[in-house]
């Protein structure tokens, strides 16, 4: 203000001197005019009096001032009123600034009063600023590691406080927890979010403050506790409950509510409503009552079915609780138990090992009754239940246990299995000529279980065992075979010396055990057929289809061996090569002189078809010129013409029928023959046959008696054929039959067939011909009249087999034959005969 008016005054001045002529009287007369206005802007009142004065002086000169400069003085009246405002502006903030500073340290002096951190994080910002004695959790020449919470503050409370604080930054989330450092200091941590800013502060609890932040996390773990403990209470599948000291239901879990059939837990509570029965409850309050705690292993009915619990109750402060877990379950399991336990006693019993239990006491605590037997000790002995000592002394004084020396030491060795912990085996060798195994296993829960066998028998098949293998060894030496035995990993275990001189193998080598790719390249030399050692060593390496091979091997030296594998029980494979040269030498020749023989043969039935076939044209044409001549209307002949006409008719008819008669065996033997089945009569077919044989019973004076049963009635076959077999069996019978005899013909059905049978009064036929008699062209007369191709009885075979069915022969010599023949009735026999 004082410059302005230095100002004013200068200009003022210079404004006088300049205008001494008049015009600043105007310029007076304008100061005088703003007097009161100059005065009211706290301008001093002398001064103003003085310009007045000096207006007043020289008013011409201050006019003209006034009147050049107007515009300026206005100027400058605005510019100090804008200056005066601004003063008091300013003066107004710096007073502010004051009080907020003061303000500010006293903030400060109160926020510091007691130790704490503050560690803030500008809004957007990521690097933290922190004040406040970080010394008491961090060292102070590293204030930064506050911020890694693990340095101080245990793993799981620091990475909570890790992810309130990013809370915080994030999302502005506040959060209030109180922790302790790993130097147990109880410490309370705040978030806020404050003017656009996130504030930690940190601070410890110290005093009335510390114990009652402690009661305070005390109090949350007991009400976490209590919680986990609700939790795992009414997780728990048991019942669970609580009472007061008067009885009643003070808790209960969801699963005591399932049981009770309630609606939930709070209706239990509501009704007071109980799970066990008055007289359970009664004996449970008098338990709790004298001893605090009660347990029992009770039934109780839960959702309609009966189950059994294992109930504890204890008494506690105010009341009792208890819990009912379901033992159904275990009771099954125990009862099982029990009954596999019995089951295992009747089994043990039942073996014929003898099985003794000690306890860990070395009480026998089980014995079975092979045991007993096989010691022969009382049973009154064995049920009081002896120490392994007494046992063991009383055996010993009966002589029924091994013979030692030094029967004390042998005995602890004995007693060693109480602290072993693997099997042992032994054999004892008994006075008495017995061999037992002995096996003593430590039980787990302590003790041994003995286990006797007695293997007397074993050792002596053992003996014998060795014995035979020895006998075998030396039959096999002895065999002229070759014998050779792989195992099923394909190498030679046995062999004896025909094999190795059969092949020409050393038996040095042979006792190496090769195998049989090698022993098979070791005799390729003699024989080199692939095929075969292919099949040997399949024979030999082959798991399925295990199967004997028979092969035979025509070796390049000219010898021949008939090779046989036989698999054996163990899964070896034993081979055997016998030298049949000479056999195979002597079957040659013997299959050479048979192929010749069956030539001749066929020649045979050849030339008889032949022959056969040739003489039935000129047969025929004889038999056509001797019934012409014989006819009147030829003309007469003489007595002798008629006689030998007679003679030549009887022969050409023999001639005839002995050619009929080849030329059906040679059919039957060539497979062309076919019979033409249908009904026949068996009364009418012998009648048949005994027409053909009537002139022939006259001349020799024979009777023939047919014998026809009234149940025979007929059967299925070829009539002609049945008619032909009869004819021969009369013409057979008649031959050999001596003149005034008798032959019986007959006839009689039986279950399955039709049989006829024909019986002479002949010389009968030697047991050594009677084989014989149905070949072709077997003819014995046995000194009968009989004589004839042979062809007969062997047309009568051929016939009935066609028919399916057999042809017997019953003879004596001296007192006749009697052929018989049986014809099936059966429709399978039929059939085939058809075919």
């Amino acid at each position: 203000m004082s410059g302005v008016i230095v100002v004013m005054r200068r200009t003022l001045l210079s404004c006088t001197s300049l205008a001494r002529v008049g015009p600043l009287g105007l310029a007076a007369a304008a100061l005088a005019s703003a007097e009161p206005a100059l005065a009211g802007d706290g301008m001093p009142i002398d001064v103003v009096a003085n310009l007045v004065e000096l207006s007043r002086q020289d008013a011409a000169v201050v006019a003209a001032a006034l009147a050049l400069l107007g515009f300026s003085v206005v100027a400058a009246i605005a510019l100090v009123r804008t200056r005066i405002h601004a003063g008091r502006k300013e003066a107004r903030l710096r007073a502010d600034i004051a009080q907020l500073q003061l303000r500010a340290d006293r903030y400060r002096a109160l926020l510091f009063a007691e130790p704490q951190i503050l560690i803030s994080w500008p809004a957007g910002g990521h690097r933290p600023q922190i004040s406040g004695d970080t010394s008491l959790l961090v060292p102070p020449d590293q204030p930064q590691r506050i911020l890694a919470f693990g340095t101080w503050l245990p793993a799981e409370p620091a990475l909570e406080l890790d992810r309130a604080v990013d809370s915080l930054r994030e999302i502005g989330e506040s959060f209030l927890v109180q922790l302790t450092t790993t130097h147990g200091h109880v410490v309370e941590v705040m978030g806020r979010a404050i003017g656009g800013q996130a504030i930690v502060r940190i601070r410890e609890l110290a005093g009335l403050r510390r114990e009652f932040a402690e009661t305070q996390l005390r109090l949350k773990a007991l009400f976490e506790e209590t919680e986990l403990l609700r939790g795992l209470a009414a997780a728990l599948p048991w019942p669970v409950w609580a009472k007061q000291a008067g009885g009643a239901l003070l808790y209960a879990n969801p699963a005591y509510a399932r049981a009770i059939e309630a609606k939930d837990v709070l209706d239990a509570i509501n009704r007071n409503l109980e799970l066990l029965d008055s007289d359970d409850r009664a004996e449970m309050q008098r338990a709790l009552g004298s001893s605090g705690s009660f347990g029992a292993r009770l039934p109780i009915v839960t959702g309609g079915e009966r189950r059994i619990y294992d109930v504890r109750a204890f008494t506690l402060p105010g009341g009792n609780a208890g819990i009912a877990v379901d033992a159904s379950e275990a009771e099954e399991l125990r009862a099982a138990l029990v009954r596999m336990a019995d089951a295992h006693r009747r089994t043990l019993d039942q073996l014929s090992s003898g099985v003794a239990v000690f306890d860990g006491q070395r009480r026998l605590a089980f014995y079975n009754d092979s045991y007993r037997r096989l010691w022969d000790l009382e049973t009154s002995f064995l049920d009081s239940q002896p120490d392994d000592s007494n046992v063991l002394d009383r055996l010993r004084a009966a002589r029924k246990l091994p013979e030692q020396a030094d029967f004390r030491a042998w005995k602890a060795k004995l007693h060693e299995a109480y602290r072993a912990v693997e099997t042992a085996k032994d054999t004892w060798f008994l006075p008495n000529g017995r061999a037992l195994s002995v096996v003593t296993t430590p039980n787990p829960e302590g003790g041994v279980t003995y286990l006797f066998d007695d293997v007397t028998e074993s050792f002596d098949l053992a003996r014998r065992y060795d014995g035979l293998i020895r006998v075998q060894r030396e039959t096999l030496d002895s065999l002229a075979e070759g014998v050779a035995v792989f195992g099923s990993n394909g190498r030679i275990e046995l062999f004896n010396p025909a094999f190795a001189k059969m092949w020409r193998l050393a038996a040095e080598a042979l006792r190496e055990r090769p195998h049989i790719d090698t022993v098979e390249a070791w005799c390729r030399p003699l024989y080199d057929d692939v095929t075969d050692w292919r099949s040997l060593r399949e024979a030999v390496t082959g798991i399925e289809n295990r199967r004997d091979l028979t092969l035979k091997l025509e070796r390049k030296d000219g010898s021949v061996l008939d090779c046989m594998s036989r698999p054996l029980p163990d899964g070896a494979t034993m081979l055997t090569f016998q030298d049949i040269t000479d056999t195979e030498n002597v079957e040659r020749a013997l299959r050479e002189s048979n192929d010749a023989l069956e030539a001749a043969g066929q020649m045979k039935i050849d030339f008889v078809h032949h022959v056969s076939y040739e003489l039935r044209a000129p047969l025929t044409t004889i038999i056509g010129f001797a019934h012409f001549l014989s006819d009147p209307s030829t003309g007469p002949l003489t007595p002798k013409q008629a006689e030998y006409l007679d003679y030549v008719t009887k022969s050409t008819n023999a001639l005839l029928a002995l050619t009929n008669n080849i030329l059906d065996l040679a059919t039957i033997d060539a497979g062309a023959m076919k019979l033409e089945l249908g009904p026949v009569d068996a009364a009418k077919a012998i009648d048949a046959a005994a027409e053909g044989v009537q002139d022939r019973l006259a001349t020799d004076r024979i009777r023939l008696k047919v014998e026809v049963a009234p149940d025979v009635g007929s059967f299925i076959g070829d009539e002609r054929r049945v008619v032909q077999v009869l004819y021969n069996l009369l013409a057979n019978a008649v031959g050999f039959s001596p003149p005034d005899t008798l032959v019986v013909v007959s006839a009689r059905r039986t279950d399955h067939s039709v049989s006829f049978a024909v019986t002479d009064s002949g010389p009968g036929i030697p047991p050594e011909v009677k084989d014989r008699v149905f070949e072709w062209f077997e003819s014995h007369s046995q000194g009968s009249r009989h004589r004839g191709a042979g062809l007969g009885l062997s047309l009568v075979r051929s016939f009935v087999e066609l028919h399916g069915g057999k042809v017997r022969m019953d003879s004596v010599v001296g007192k006749g034959t009697t052929v018989t023949c049986d014809f099936p009735t059966d429709q399978i026999a039929q059939r085939n005969a058809a075919e």
